[in-house]
């Protein structure tokens, strides 16, 4: 299989199915950028450690760090994604019913949003990947079980392990600082912050970048007359162009969300901010290399209801509880059956 960049602007030009794919993957990793990015950046702002400016062009250098440097050390996530559906051995039909999977996560997004439903750019692709695979197979043998139980391990993983790492780290930090001067701890928790608030943006780089770098490396080898990308080693121009495209979508902003996600759940110190990142990052890493995709959002929000819960239950705002079951119980049938609908039509219309 070419993966040669000179092979895949050549492919784009001359396949219009390859070409909206591409189109609609480099669009929602902006998109992922935009809305995802500044979560890992929310508690670094609102503790007033660093400006949002500031804040929003760090978390865009990072992103771009942590999908070009763990793509190339641990491209595992990348991996599961691009093997947990299975869309046959037409790779024509395949490449268009991939194409109608990316068409029904932007408008299960648009229609969500519209109608106040919270969602996940990850469950999207997940779900849009696999109701796409089973239309085109017409049955659940479209699912690779071995790696979509992955999913679900990471569902539960992100919850309890962001939860339980959140608690442990800020109780530590509580211990451990109980009687230093709490400006002078102040002080140190500025700096600390920053540093966590940078390498969570570089793991929700790694994580989310490689999800989309799996989807359109997929995409590269239908084109190419391959059902599968097994063994097949992932460019680096590709890791770049997510990169730059996920850092661009970064850097125009977020404000709303890094209030939504560092103020309106938990009211946070400087110290309870740096346990949120630090968990949180921690957490992603152990994912990402145990090759287990899992929401960035998710992992973060559990963190801080975590921290908020070392001083009591009621600091945390459980109406952001609802809104996480709300996006699954509604993103993965809803988003797939969107999809499986999609891929239907495009194989009749193409």
């Amino acid at each position: 299989m070419d993966v040669s960049l000179s092979y895949f602007i050549q492919q784009v030009l001359t396949n219009p199915a390859l070409a909206v794919t591409t189109l609609l993957t480099l669009g929602v990793i902006f998109v992922n950028g935009w809305t995802d990015a500044p979560n890992a950046i929310a508690t670094c702002v609102t503790t007033r450690c660093m400006r949002v400016r500031s804040a929003v062009i760090m978390a865009a250098i990072f992103n771009f760090l942590g999908v070009l440097i763990m793509t190339q050390l641990n491209a595992s996530v990348a991996s599961t994604i691009s093997n947990m559906v299975d869309f046959g051995g037409d790779t024509h039909a395949a490449l268009i019913a991939l194409c109608a999977a990316l068409f029904s996560i932007v408008i299960y997004s648009v229609g969500a949003s519209l109608l106040g439903i919270p969602t996940s750019e990850s469950h999207s692709l997940i779900a849009g990947l696999s109701g796409a695979a089973i239309a085109i197979q017409g049955g659940m043998e479209g699912i690779n079980i071995g790696e979509w139980v992955k999913v679900l391990y990471g569902l539960v993983a992100s919850l309890v392990i962001g939860f339980g790492m959140g608690w442990i780290v800020c109780k530590a930090v509580t211990l451990l600082c109980a009687n230093l001067d709490r400006r002078r701890a102040n002080g140190f928790f500025t700096y600390a912050q920053v540093v966590g608030a940078a390498a969570m943006s570089f793991m929700h780089g790694a994580q989310d970048g490689q999800k989309f770098i799996g989807v359109l490396f997929l995409g590269m080898a239908f084109c190419a007359g391959q059902s599968s990308v097994a063994n097949v080693i992932i460019p680096l121009w590709l890791m770049i162009l997510c990169s730059i495209i996920m850092g661009v979508g970064t850097s125009v902003g977020g404000e709303r969300i890094i209030k939504s996600v560092g103020m309106d759940m938990v009211k946070l110190e400087k110290y309870q901010g740096f346990s949120a990142d630090l968990s949180s990052a921690l957490c992603l890493l152990v994912m990402t290399v145990l090759g287990i995709p899992v929401s960035t959002t998710h992992t973060k929000t559990s963190a801080i209801m975590g921290v908020g819960a070392v001083r009591r239950l009621s600091a945390i705002n459980f109406a952001v509880v609802r809104d996480m079951m709300l996006t699954w119980v509604f993103t993965f049938p809803g988003c797939g059956m969107i999809s499986f609908v999609m891929a239907k039509l495009f194989m009749l219309v193409f």
